[in-house]
């Protein structure tokens, strides 16, 4: 997209972070809560323990952002990317910002030598399935994926 360039956000962005993670827990159903986002994202740029990709426009407004988190592969023996989140602003929606954050965690992946980038969307969610099969991710047909509520 024009007018837009993705970087590693920093403790220096947490205010164009924390409102973007916000509207994406409210697009999974969760109610508003800016002051969790905000501390959220805070912990996790301070503690190191992901990776948050930021997309800007030359305006210095935030577009969008994926969250990466690391994780292993115990039958490749390497390590792995986990995009758990990625989320686009409305206003920049339709402009290949999610295109230009999905290219920059595949590079980071590639980058830190990863065996593979793993995420998961709602079953109901077309066209971020659409996406993500057209940037070359593939549905898992092999294994079912289980989750236990703590």
């Amino acid at each position: 997209m024009a007018g837009v360039s993705v970087r590693r956000a920093t403790a220096a962005d947490l205010e164009l972070v924390a409102p973007l993670f916000d509207a994406y827990r409210q697009f999974y159903g969760q109610a508003p809560d800016g002051a969790l986002a905000r501390r959220f994202i805070a912990e996790r740029l301070a503690a190191g323990d992901s990776v948050i990709l930021l997309a800007v426009d030359f305006g210095g407004r935030a577009a969008g952002f994926t969250q990466l988190y690391p994780a292993f592969s115990s039958v490749a023996a390497r390590h792995i990317w986990i995009l758990n989140d990625l989320f686009v602003a409305p206003e920049a929606r339709r402009g290949g910002v999610a295109r230009l954050l999905l290219e920059a965690a595949r590079r980071h992946g590639a980058e830190t030598g990863a065996r593979r980038l793993v995420l998961a969307t709602a079953h109901t969610n077309h066209a971020a399935q659409r996406l993500y099969e057209s940037s070359g991710y593939v549905r898992d047909e092999q294994f079912a994926h289980y989750e236990l509520e703590l």
